[in-house]
């Protein structure tokens, strides 16, 4: 038996990374143990940039979570020295192809009124004015939340385990976890490299949570692969730069999966980068990230570029995939396991977790050592899970 340790975090991605961090802030004698070497592209927190926004369509619940990671986000740029979050504002733009509301950018204002965030209601006329890189058609309906922005999510990573190190937090990247054994006084963790003792154990394994879930929520936990796009501009990069142009949503139609996202050119690149999202197949994790094909890439040009924002080109100069870990209504876990109140689970976040992670990273700090965090998870437990698994 290797160290025996207060706290074993597992998976090091956005939420482990955090939770180590705050552990080790909090004067914990932790492990964080990792498969891979974050930051990496097998998971789901890489790709250059992540969205930030303060009002949350996906929930109320969400705007103190994310609120609370801006601030935690700001102490850790401090700490780090390192920039993480830049506020180019959001445009969320929803198409007029429908009788039926837009839910995404009605709730989004709802959540925006609810909590005084900052924001302005825009037509389609005054979103041509501003911003004529987009193409529409007439008729859509727009907000912009000034504070949104976005998050380097390599960066995040690398800036909380540099912090987590500095605080005494041991590090073990490349050592793959095989399984834990909760006992009365303590869990035991083996790895290919060995076994350690906690008091507690933090699970943070994204893709890879589906088989560490107690077994009547396996089924209900989906992974789906996701791809981004790098497409270049064509001539003057100037109007998609920083300062010129936000991170945008643009909702097509009322089905979930019809939009796209996309952020400012970052970094001296020619490209913005732009995704949608597909609930269609799922995959699982295999520590090989998938290939975009020259097919997809096409499809995505010919059906979301071209037709919307005609200054760019059909040059993708980038192109990765990522995972995102599903659970019913979209929402979160972020509980202690049902059965050991010793291990605590956070995955699934159903691909919007990024830009909580900072707090949730706080959130785990605090269950693994008995303490009520300040911001109400009770949706994001396994009680509320079974509520949704059930409405499903």
């Amino acid at each position: 038996m290797n160290d025996d340790y207060d706290v074993i975090v597992i998976g090091l991605g956005a939420m482990g990374s955090a939770a180590t961090y705050q552990l080790a802030k909090k004067g914990q004698k932790v492990l964080g143990i990792d498969q891979f070497s974050p930051p990496h592209n097998l998971g789901s927190s890489h790709g250059e940039s992540r969205i930030i926004r303060q009002a949350i369509a996906e929930g109320e619940e969400y705007v103190p979570l994310v609120m609370r990671s801006y601030e935690l986000w700001k102490q850790i740029e401090k700490e780090s020295g390192k920039k993480l979050l830049t506020e180019t504002g959001i445009l969320i733009m929803a198409s007029n192809t429908s009788n039926k509301p837009n839910k995404f950018l009605d709730s989004t204002k709802q959540a925006a009124d609810r909590y005084n965030i900052k924001h302005r209601n825009l037509d389609s006329q005054e979103v041509m004015q501003q911003y004529p890189q987009f193409k529409l058609q007439g008729g859509e309906q727009a907000y912009f939340e000034d504070g949104a922005g976005f998050l380097r999510p390599e960066l995040c990573i690398t800036a909380q385990l540099d912090l987590a190190r500095l605080n005494g937090a041991a590090i073990h990247t490349n050592e793959k976890f095989i399984s834990y054994l909760s006992e009365s006084n303590g869990v035991v963790v083996k790895t290919d490299a060995g076994q350690y003792r906690a008091k507690h154990v933090v699970l943070c394994v994204g893709p890879w949570v589906k088989e560490l879930m107690p077994a009547q929520y396996q089924d209900a936990i989906k992974v789906f692969r996701q791809v981004l796009y790098w497409f270049e501009v064509e001539g003057d990069t100037t109007p998609y730069e920083l300062g010129n142009f936000p991170v945008f949503n643009w909702e097509f139609n009322t089905a979930h999966e019809d939009f796209m996202y996309g952020f400012p050119i970052i970094d001296g690149s020619r490209a913005v980068k732009v995704a949608t999202e597909q609930y269609a197949a799922t995959t699982a994790p295999s520590g090989v990230p998938d290939r975009v094909t020259e097919s997809e890439i096409a499809a995505m040009y010919k059906e979301y570029i071209q037709p919307h924002m005609p200054g760019l080109t059909s040059n993708c100069l980038k192109a990765e995939s990522c995972l995102y870990t599903v659970a019913p209504e979209w929402g979160f876990v972020i509980d202690h396991h049902p059965e050991y109140k010793n291990v605590t689970i956070a995955s699934p976040c159903s691909g919007h977790g990024f830009k909580h992670s900072a707090a949730i990273g706080e959130i785990l700090s605090d269950l693994a050592v008995g303490q009520v965090p300040r911001v109400d998870i009770s949706k994001f437990s396994f009680n509320h899970l079974a509520q949704a698994i059930k409405q499903t």
